[in-house]
């Protein structure tokens, strides 16, 4: 009689480089309704719900131009202080959002992942999309504020750079989703991280021309200025409102640095995030 012996050895079969993008658009219909269920749970038990969108952005405005505007004086470059402060604060909100909603992906679905298969990846990308939306409406308050300075005789005007609106927005999710993959793979081991991500996020934006350009971080702090001009995020908001507004400082080389430094940190967020997930379930 012939004993056969036969080994088994079970292996995932994906390499590290294997980002799962095939897998990704096969689910797709998921990551609609991910996003629907995203938008509906977050404001079922609110009493105002989406004009929750509005409020946020509209008290931070009131608030930045009584501190920084009327109190510390902090220049805006001849804009009206409630139109750069809203500018300012409806990009940064969206990259915000994606990076501290998509930095607790681990922790805030470890029963899904543990339950039912679907590509991972599907669920930072339903948080980006989600937070499209929110971007969308508070998107749009902007543009009020702008058709009122308008017919007001504010001074400012759209420039050409208005045409890099779909590549600041591109750039801003891919950045935080890149970054946010990352966190929250990483905070599977150290779970500190989870507590550093809203503080050290709003530190980000002080290291980011929200609340002042950055011709007055050049002019007012030149030894620190660098800092601010190599951050990823200030030459979106540059260009962001030298677009819309006209003001703003815009260069093709800084545009460029953040697209590649967006790139490197969204391949590496996917990698690692891809990583991760295979064995996430025994350290969560």
């Amino acid at each position: 009689m012939n004993h056969q012996q036969h080994d088994w050895t079970i292996e995932p079969q994906s390499s590290l480089f294997d980002l799962k993008l095939k897998d990704t658009w096969a689910y797709r219909d998921l990551l609609w309704l991910l996003v629907r269920r995203d938008f509906v749970s977050f404001y079922k038990q609110t009493i105002l719900g989406p004009l929750w969108f509005f409020i946020q952005p509209l008290l931070t405005t009131i608030i930045f131009t009584f501190v920084f505007g009327n109190l510390a004086g902090i220049s805006t470059d001849g804009l009206p202080r409630p139109l750069f402060y809203m500018a300012g604060i409806t990009a940064w909100n969206y990259f915000a959002d994606c990076l501290t909603k998509t930095s607790t992906v681990f922790k805030d679905n470890a029963n899904i992942f543990g339950k039912v298969y679907f590509p991972r990846l599907i669920m930072p990308l339903s948080i980006v999309v989600s937070n499209l939306v929110r971007f969308g409406v508070q998107f749009l308050l902007f543009l009020m504020v702008m058709a009122y300075y308008y017919f007001i005789g504010a001074k400012f005007s759209i420039t050409w750079a208005i045409a890099l609106f779909p590549a600041i927005i591109t750039l801003m999710a891919l950045l935080g989703l890149g970054l946010g993959m990352i966190i929250s793979a990483l905070t599977t081991k150290y779970r500190d991280l989870a507590f550093l991500v809203t503080f050290g996020v709003q530190l980000l934006m002080y290291a980011t021309t929200v609340i002042y350009p950055l011709s007055t971080a050049k002019s007012n702090y030149p030894d620190y200025a660098w800092l601010i001009e190599y951050n990823p995020m200030t030459p979106l908001i540059e260009t962001f409102r030298y677009g819309f507004l006209g003001q703003g400082t815009f260069s093709w080389f800084y545009f460029g640095y953040t697209a590649i430094i967006t790139l490197v940190v969204l391949f590496s967020g996917i990698i690692i995030f891809n990583k991760v997930e295979k064995n996430f379930v025994d350290t969560v």
